[in-house]
């Protein structure tokens, strides 16, 4: 009897580590306030708007230029059941803009091959499908052994609760005007859900550090 309840202890140990994984990597929502990750505890914390990548077309795109900014960094895919995010995603954009607010999207073909174009393709089909005017960057991964240095910041370098692979596309981080991740969002989260929205109005209400 009590060999069995053993195995059976172990059995939901087990269980209960699959859930936990699968929540951090498919996501929950996580988000913190604006601001609270520039705090002390955060001193030498590396920003994920330290980084220079390339944008559609190729040139070099300085992410440090979005300093004092709120920016949503997005993996995206074209051929993705997600995909009709991009027109949220552009809605969400055009909104908040003029506030101080820009979406950075990054092509990634991580996930069943759902971005499989060359980036003049993507950027055809973004811009005549959804009319997408957002910074877009060239394909890059987000997991993997060939994954991005910006991802490998964000999925392993962030606050604790920010951690955990990419589970598919559309996982949105958001970076206050200081920095800093402050939030999270699961991939089927959309653009307009109210915990985006609020989270993004709080932001942009928020004062950078000096």
């Amino acid at each position: 009897m009590t060999y069995r309840l053993l195995i059976l202890v172990a059995v939901c140990l087990a269980l209960g580590l699959v859930v936990f994984k699968a929540r951090q990597v498919m996501g929950q929502n996580v988000i913190k306030e604006p601001g609270a990750t520039t705090q002390p505890s955060a001193a030498g914390r590396v920003s994920p708007l330290t980084f220079t990548v390339k944008d559609i077309d190729g040139k070099d795109y300085d992410l440090a230029q979005l300093k004092g900014k709120v920016v949503m960094i997005v993996n995206v895919a074209s051929k993705c059941g997600l995909t009709k995010q991009y027109a949220g995603l552009q809605k969400l954009y055009d909104t908040y803009k003029d506030r101080g607010f820009v979406i950075v999207g990054f092509p990634a073909n991580n996930f069943g091959g759902q971005e499989p174009g060359s980036e003049e393709e993507i950027k055809t089909f973004c811009s005549t499908k959804y009319h997408v005017t957002f910074p877009m960057m060239s394909k890059i991964s987000v997991k993997g052994d060939d994954q991005h240095a910006l991802y490998d910041l964000l999925t392993h370098k962030t606050p604790q609760e920010f951690r955990g692979e990419i589970g598919w596309n559309f996982t949105k981080f958001v970076v206050d005007r200081n920095g800093q991740v402050f939030a999270r969002f699961a991939s089927k989260t959309t653009p307009q859900d109210e915990q985006v929205i609020a989270a993004l109005e709080k932001a942009l209400g928020a004062q950078k550090s000096e």
